[in-house]
Parts: C-alpha cells; sequence; structure tokens
C-alpha cells in the first residue's frame, strides 16, 4: 500500500503529459480505444463507490462506537467540529478570491461544448446496486447498530468486506486509475481544452497552498488560547510531523512523530496516545479544505451555479465521509467522489479532474491533516487539565 501511495503523484503527472502529448499526435481510430477504456472504467467506478461507502464506514463507525467514554466523545466532536471548519473557511476564502483569478481565464463554451467529439466504440453499463444516498444512510444504521452488540458475527462479515474492498481499491482502482486520467486529458487535449485548464490548475494550486498554512495558523492559536501558550512556537513544535506527512504521504505513518511532538509541547501521555492516533482517523480538516476549494474551482471554471445551502449539506456529508479515507491509498477523494458525482452532479471528466488536482497536492493535505492533530490534542489537554484541577478544588474546599 505504501508503495502505492508513493508512487501514485508520479504516474498521474506521467499520465497527464501522456495524454496531452497523445491528444497532440494520436489518431482518432486510436484515440477512440482510451475513450472506450474511461467508459468501462467509469462504469466500474460508479458500481463500486456504493460499495466502498458501505464497506468502509460501517467497520469505523461500528469500531468507534465501541469505545466509550468522555474523552472520545470530546475528541469526536472536536475532530467533526475542525473538519466543518475547514471546509466553511475553504468555501469563504475560495468564493472571495476564485472569482477574480479565474475571470477571463475560462470559456465556459469552451468547456461544455465542443465541436470534436470521441465516443468509444462499444459500451456496457453495469449500474450500482443501490445509489450513493442510499448507502450512507445504510452505513450509519448498520454501523450504529452494530456497535451496541458484543462479538456479532455481522461485524465481523463487515470487517472481511472491508479489507476486500480495500483490496479492490489497492490493486485494481488505484492502478487503473492513472490510465483513466491520461484518457481524459488526452479527451481535453483532443477537444482544445486542456492548455487553458492547466494554466488555472496552478494557479488553484497556489491559492489552497496558502489556505493551508492560515488553517494551520488558525487551529494553533485556539490551541494556544486554550493552553495558554503561544500558538506559533506550538505550531513550530509540529514541524517535524509536517514534513514527515510531506514524504510519507500517510497519517498513520506520521503517528510515531505526531506522538512524539504532541507529547512534547506539554500534552499529557495518556490523553495524547489516545487522541492522536484516534485523530489520524477521524481528523481530515486539510483533505476536506483541498476537496471544497477544488470543488468550487471547477464549478465556476464551468459556469455552473453555486447554491450555499447545497454546499454547506455536501461539507457536512464531506466531514462524515471523510472517517473513512485514511483506511485506503488515495482514500480521501475516493470515498468523497461519490457524494461529488451524487451531490453536485459532476460528470465523468469533473470527476477526473478532481483526483488529478487533489493527487497533485495529497502531501500537503496530509500534512495540514497531522500537525492539526497535534493542535486538537493540545486542546485536549487544556480542557481535561481544566476539569481535574476544579475536581481538586471542590474536594479540597
Amino acid at each position: 500500500m505504501k508503495k502505492i501511495t508513493e508512487n501514485l503523484l508520479f504516474k498521474v503527472i506521467v499520465a497527464i503529459i501522456s495524454g496531452i502529448l497523445l491528444g497532440l499526435y494520436l489518431p482518432e481510430s486510436l484515440g477512440r480505444i482510451l475513450t472506450t477504456y474511461n467508459f468501462l472504467f467509469d462504469q466500474f467506478l460508479k458500481f463500486l463507490i456504493p460499495l466502498i461507502i458501505v464497506g468502509l464506514i460501517i467497520p469505523s463507525i461500528a469500531q468507534l462506537g465501541k469505545t466509550a467514554g468522555k474523552l472520545l466523545l470530546t475528541t469526536v466532536l472536536i475532530a467533526y467540529g475542525s473538519t466543518l471548519f475547514a471546509g466553511l473557511f475553504s468555501y469563504t476564502v475560495s468564493m472571495s478570491i476564485f472569482p477574480a483569478l479565474l475571470q477571463n481565464q475560462i470559456n465556459t463554451d469552451l468547456i461544455t461544448e465542443t465541436t470534436k467529439t470521441l465516443s468509444p466504440y462499444f459500451k456496457i453499463e453495469f449500474p450500482p446496486l443501490f445509489d450513493v444516498m442510499s448507502a450512507l444512510v445504510l452505513a450509519f444504521c448498520i454501523g450504529i447498530g452494530l456497535s451496541k452488540l458484543e462479538n456479532s458475527t455481522l461485524e465481523k462479515v463487515f470487517i472481511d468486506f472491508e479489507k476486500v474492498i480495500s483490496f479492490i481499491i489497492e490493486k485494481m482502482i488505484i492502478p487503473l486509475l492513472p490510465f483513466f486520467i491520461l484518457g481524459i486529458f488526452y479527451d481535453m487535449t483532443y477537444t482544445g481544452k486542456v492548455f487553458t485548464i492547466l494554466h488555472v490548475f496552478i494557479k488553484i494550486i497556489g491559492i489552497i497552498f496558502v489556505i493551508h498554512i492560515l488553517l494551520l495558523v488558525i487551529q494553533f492559536i485556539i490551541a494556544g488560547i486554550a493552553s495558554k501558550q503561544n500558538p506559533f512556537k506550538l505550531l513550530m513544535g509540529m514541524l517535524p510531523a509536517y514534513f514527515t506527512a510531506l514524504g510519507t504521504q500517510s497519517s498513520a505513518a506520521t503517528i510515531p512523530v505526531t506522538l512524539k511532538q504532541a507529547k512534547k509541547l506539554g500534552v499529557d501521555e495518556d490523553i495524547a496516545n489516545f487522541s492522536i492516533p484516534l485523530c489520524a482517523t477521524i481528523h481530515l480538516a486539510g483533505s476536506t479544505l483541498k476537496i471544497v476549494a477544488c470543488v468550487l474551482a471547477l464549478m465556476m471554471m464551468q459556469g455552473i451555479p453555486i447554491d450555499f445551502v447545497q454546499m454547506m449539506g455536501f461539507i457536512c456529508m464531506l466531514g462524515v465521509t471523510m472517517i473513512a479515507a485514511p483506511g485506503v491509498p488515495g482514500g480521501a477523494i475516493m470515498a468523497a467522489i461519490g457524494i461529488i458525482g451524487s451531490m453536485l452532479g459532476f460528470n465523468v471528466e469533473n470527476q477526473a479532474l478532481m483526483i488529478a488536482l487533489y493527487i497533485a497536492m495529497d502531501s500537503f493535505g496530509t500534512a495540514c491533516n497531522v500537525t492539526g492533530d497535534g493542535a486538537i490534542a493540545i486542546l485536549l489537554n487544556a480542557i481535561f487539565k481544566k476539569q481535574e484541577a476544579s475536581k481538586e478544588e471542590k474536594a479540597n474546599a
């Protein structure tokens, strides 16, 4: 799994370059082979997405629900609140900056209509067993129910099902994904869209990186106020975890460094040992920020109306869906692509652009996630220290 994620960005870059070159020189008859592949892969992905949601979310909720205690509840609420804030913050900044940034950069007619089209040689459709929203509701209902049962046979079945889904993603979807992106960029080059889109992508990536940094500053200001420490010293103390995540592209692989740095900053060992591994699973503020910004940029590029209420619902659902993300390589975008399609109506081309944009910034999103985990650990430490001090005062009174 680690080897796959380490090489995925390189493979995507090669796929984008290859797609552009093939779009310039490959004959239409051969290009239709790529179009056929993309149609079949899109059908396969749509079939799997509801199963991915069911297979990954049910065991996560079931196992999380079995862990009782006030610390768990507080950690989950803060982590989800942080994720929601990241989405809202990304929405606010993106809506303020992107309209001017993208003005006159994209010809809407060029994106939505073209005189040159490629059709697949043949089509085989295999619709999903149920839609994405049904999968989410089913996952929550079964997951919550299983959390109340001890030694459940059904839970063991879903744990095995999770392993099957993870295997399919790791051994089938991820290896085939670069060819899908290659086909999309071939088609965009053939139809004359690609160079305008790439020009805009560079600007979007730069803005999202700045938003990441601002989010981390806000998170550590809150943690600093709660713990009565200098927030910038706290942030500097978590930089080893940040740079480790840049290299590993994995929240799980960075846990030992995150733990070490959080303890150095004064977080009690019990709180750090509990909150850091848990947040590595449920706290994906950086990934949420990135997905929201990419979604808004693509919608603006193509003149798709942006409804505030719709986006708030999307952000709330995205925060919950992200629970399943860290268990698989390239997980966040694969877990999110279902609701991006169902709630925002993104077509196959837009979904491929989302995947390419996300993977291009995957390291920075992961680094933001794990560094923010340190801020949550500091905040939890401050909250529970105050509660302990209050109990001691009452006991001594």
